[in-house]
């Protein structure tokens, strides 16, 4: 599996900066509904297969991408948050408390979920468009970050994980807005800068792409690929049902050869989902 780094030093799959720089240059980010309403299944199925390749299809519907984003994610064979408790996330009730939890996870996990938050960040700061907020975006990627055997324990915790999404979301929209206005206050001649310039902005406190081996979770799995439909992981599906409110109301780009990394399907370190790398 190939892996970049993104602008904060996170390293991260490069299928998934890919499918992201796509999102939102296709105007994902104003679409209505972004990462909550489905996209057709019969497409998703074919760009399942293009991603396989390594390649982004062209024309492919924001919405589509945005599912395929949440999926690579849900499809780990250990989810992001799994290395905490639930009694962990419970006892999170301020914003200090989230972030230290936050410095626990192992590195790997940690740089994932710091790239998932500023891509939620980003999603929460065009909610005039999107009519996504912090809270709505947090509620569709909580089920994809962790996984618990019973439904009704799973439904409980997706909720406590729900907040500990939207309050790194809001610490992370806070220093976007800080950074903003003492820029404006020290060079009023200059443009405010935006959250896609090179300014780092982390709930962790500190980079932790620099050390990482791998860029994604640990797990007992040899292949990297896409699964051919979506319909190998329903219970996925039906714990967001479960829970989330009603659905509020585009070429080809290869793997880039300057992945910092490409690593074998055989490292213990490197695991991708089972039979996928994203959804």
């Amino acid at each position: 599996m190939q892996c970049s780094y993104d602008n904060k030093g996170n390293s991260v799959p490069t299928i998934l900066l890919m499918m992201q720089k796509r999102l939102y240059s296709g105007g994902g980010l104003k679409a209505e509904g972004i990462f909550r309403i489905n996209a057709e299944n019969s497409q998703e199925e074919r760009v399942r297969d293009q991603l396989n390749k390594g390649v982004v299809p062209h024309g492919i519907d924001v919405h589509c991408l945005a599912g395929l984003i949440k999926a690579w994610f849900r499809e780990l064979p250990s989810r992001v948050l799994d290395p905490l408790t639930p009694e962990q996330v419970l006892r999170c009730n301020t914003e200090d408390d989230c972030t230290r939890l936050v410095k626990t996870l192992p590195p790997t996990e940690a740089s994932l979920l710091d790239w998932a938050i500023n891509l939620m960040a980003d999603v929460a700061q065009n909610e005039q468009h999107n009519k996504m907020n912090a809270r709505n975006i947090a509620m569709v990627f909580a089920p994809n970050m962790t996984e618990m055997a019973d439904p009704l324990t799973a439904l409980i915790h997706a909720v406590q994980v729900m907040n500990f999404l939207k309050t790194l979301i809001l610490k992370i929209l806070r220093e976007r807005e800080e950074s903003a206005a003492e820029a404006t206050l020290h060079s009023p001649s200059s443009k405010s800068p935006n959250h896609n310039s090179d300014t780092v902005y982390s709930f962790m406190g500190e980079s932790f792409g620099q050390n990482l081996n791998t860029c994604a979770p640990k797990g007992p799995v040899d292949d990297i690929s896409f699964r051919t439909t979506s319909s190998d992981s329903p219970k996925a599906d039906i714990d967001e049902k479960l829970w989330c409110s009603p659905v509020l109301s585009d070429g080809e780009d290869e793997l880039e050869s300057n992945s910092h990394s490409s690593m074998s399907t055989k490292s213990a370190e490197a695991v991708q989902p089972p039979g996928v790398s994203v959804e």
